[in-house]
């Protein structure tokens, strides 16, 4: 699994060697280090994995990236974008001690957005069950901009300076963060683009 884990990482890396499209938006106000964006609708392909959050982009990333690499009717292929992004979810998994029955747990909601053209209506339709498409809504934004590794406390320390410049311009914000990564795997860490973002009311 590790090996093939590492292929498609590899296949990922010379995908995004080249400029990256990703989806449109307009920034509205600036707030310090937070951007307020306006953001367009947009299509992205989506699995629910469970935790922990550090696993979670490895569950969902070979069927995502099978996705667009023509593991759908009609075998067709879709350049990587970017972000991949992830947000936390309540997931129903099944138990079998002592009794069958259902119980609700942290789980990752991982996302790829699809090139620009692709519509929900032309988009192909997944083999894999697990993969869902869908249309993200236009949507106000507040994302704050970071660099370095992928870590719990790297992103904690960011979502706290983005909420604090949020409550400090007295503006609302709805849902669970949204985690975003805009490189492929190896690039180094001082050049890694990493945001969190926040739906605003």
């Amino acid at each position: 699994m590790k090996t093939l884990i590492a292929a498609l990482l590899l296949a990922a890396t010379a995908m995004t060697s080249h400029a990256i499209e990703e989806p449109d938006f307009e920034v509205v106000q600036r707030l310090d280090a937070v951007e307020i964006r306006q953001y367009a609708p947009y299509v992205v392909a989506e699995v629910t994995v469970p935790g922990p959050a550090d696993s979670a982009g490895n569950q969902a990333f070979p069927l995502l990236f099978g996705y667009i690499s023509g593991k759908n009717k009609g075998e067709r292929k879709m350049a990587m974008t970017a972000p991949v992004t992830q947000t936390p979810t309540p997931v129903k998994m099944a138990m079998t001690a002592p009794v069958t029955q259902a119980a609700t747990l942290q789980g990752y909601q991982v996302q790829f957005v699809l090139p620009k053209g692709v519509t929900l209506e032309s988009a192909p339709e997944p083999l894999d069950s697990r993969v869902k498409i869908r249309e993200v809504p236009a949507a106000r934004v507040a994302a704050i901009r970071f660099s370095g590794f992928w870590s719990e406390d790297n992103n904690q320390r960011h979502l706290t300076q983005l909420t604090s410049g949020l409550q400090a311009a007295g503006m609302r914000w709805k849902g669970e963060p949204v985690y975003s990564r805009y490189n492929a795997p190896m690039t180094p860490w001082f050049l890694r683009r990493n945001e969190i973002w926040l739906a605003l009311e």
